[in-house]
């Protein structure tokens, strides 16, 4: 490792001094981890920082497109490279940005309820507990609409047992208790997502038109919005009326 890090710093124009100044450390230091086999990671980030570089650590996974999908459900920031590639922030202070738009798979005739103010609550049997009152939820109408085509506003999350979600936001839920026993079957704690001020989107942008402008593919139950699909509907969901 210190042999390359030795032709990096030369590819750069960089002598040992140069960076031993900029490290604040002995030119005889920087030989020293220039003749290493290996390094800790905060070494190597530092060496290469001095050089005006950033350190990213590459993990290759068998099933990439599994391993995306799951993250992008995830509560964890991340820069979307492609279909198959995401940056994620594992070494640093970076933290989680405290307001993302969140992504919701729902069937349409949930979604038409959701618009007109009958269903008010949203189940899920996981949902990140950190996500923010005010949060904008994209909703995304599956079969046979297949297409992103409401807005609404994310208010308290409320997580415990199925059976106190049922007694307490059954009815706001619009859900027969068979199908809410049925979506609960084997899981102790249950999520249930208040909705406000929701509304149809002026123009619904149809699947295969998100796959096209944004690589967008429908999560099972949700995502974070991705900063480009989020600019693009600026015009839509920016302002949510009181």
């Amino acid at each position: 490792m210190g042999q390359r890090l030795r032709e990096i710093r030369q590819l750069a124009g960089l002598t040992q001094a140069q960076v031993a100044e900029r490290l604040e450390i002995g030119q005889t230091a920087v030989s020293k981890l220039e003749s290493r086999r290996d390094l800790h990671v905060s070494k190597l980030r530092e060496y290469l920082a001095a050089m005006g570089a950033t350190l990213r650590i590459g993990a290759h996974f068998v099933d990439a497109a599994f391993m995306v999908n799951n993250l992008r459900e995830a509560d964890f920031r991340y820069e979307q490279v492609d279909e198959n590639q995401l940056i994620l922030p594992i070494l640093g202070d970076d933290q989680l940005p405290p307001h993302r738009d969140v992504v919701f798979s729902i069937k349409p005739e949930y979604s038409r309820k959701i618009a007109s103010g009958e269903k008010t609550i949203e189940l899920r049997r996981r949902f990140p507990m950190s996500v923010p009152a005010g949060t904008t939820a994209l909703i995304y109408e599956t079969s046979p609409t297949r297409a992103l085509a409401g807005i609404a506003e994310i208010g308290e999350v409320h997580r415990c047992a199925p059976q106190e979600i049922w007694t307490t936001f059954g009815e706001r839920a619009c859900i027969t208790r068979k199908d809410f026993d049925s979506y609960f079957a084997g899981v102790d704690r249950a999520f249930a997502i208040e909705l406000r001020h929701a509304r149809r989107l002026a123009r619904p942008l149809e699947l295969s038109e998100l796959r096209e402008r944004f690589s967008f593919e429908p999560p099972q139950s949700f995502l974070y919005a991705t900063p480009k699909l989020r600019e693009a509907l600026l015009n839509e969901c920016a302002k949510i009326p009181d």
